[in-house]
């Protein structure tokens, strides 16, 4: 099986000044598509730094990202938006919906940007599958963190991406919400053959994933897989 993503002696370095922070350095691993990794650590480990540059979010310093066989280092922010409008779904811990556009507008947000046709129905259909078909005309602040999550997961889907990217996608939830939003992830994921990368500090979540990466001051000290973690 090939590998969807590649990540070569890649190193973040922001500089303020005259002082400069290193909070990646050299790292290095791949992943086949279809996997489910965890990238694990504590908090500033780079965990988020790094799920940012892999889904060219943002700019490595220096080495390289290869998402999909697209190398990411060359590229500018508009064919970097490009690639991952076409090739990538997001989570995130803070859910990001946009609060002026009601569930269903948000899921079809990605779709629109790519100049899709009768968008609506599948919108519904995503909403459907995340349980929320009911609520498709409320606005994010009249539902729960838990529907707006299922919201931003049903949105994340909206491309058909090969690989999706999670951060933190739980961090913000009760258990309860929690455990549904890992099952609703991890049933697409295998559904539709996602591959996913999840940023957790949660390490019984991060052992449901098929491997674990462990950072610690910007640096990968384990690589393992996860009934071995």
């Amino acid at each position: 099986m090939s590998n969807i993503l590649e990540v070569a002696e890649l190193t973040k370095t922001y500089k303020s000044g005259s002082k400069s922070l290193t909070v990646l350095s050299d790292i290095n691993f791949s992943i086949e598509a279809s996997n489910k990794l965890a990238i694990v650590g504590s908090s500033g480990s780079g965990k988020t730094t790094l799920l940012g540059l892999c889904a060219g979010l943002d700019r490595a310093t220096s080495g390289s990202v290869k998402l999909n066989s697209i190398g990411l280092e060359n590229l500018n922010e508009d064919e970097r938006a490009k690639v991952r409008n076409q090739h990538v779904g997001f989570v995130f811990q803070n859910f990001q919906l946009l609060p002026t556009l009601t569930a269903l507008e948000n899921v079809m947000v990605p779709m629109e940007l790519r100049g899709e046709k009768q968008i609506k129905q599948r919108a519904l259909d995503l909403l459907d599958r995340v349980g929320l078909a009911d609520r498709h005309d409320h606005y994010p602040t009249q539902l729960s963190g838990g529907e707006q999550q299922r919201i931003s997961i049903a949105r994340a889907f909206s491309n058909d991406p090969q690989i999706l990217f999670a951060d933190e996608p739980t961090g913000n939830l009760d258990e309860e919400t929690s455990i549904r939003i890992e099952n609703l992830i991890f049933d697409l994921n295998k559904e539709l053959s996602t591959t996913l990368v999840m940023v957790t500090h949660d390490l019984e979540l991060a052992k449901k994933c098929d491997r674990i990466i462990k950072l610690k001051g910007g640096k990968v000290i384990s690589d393992s897989q996860a009934q071995m973690a």
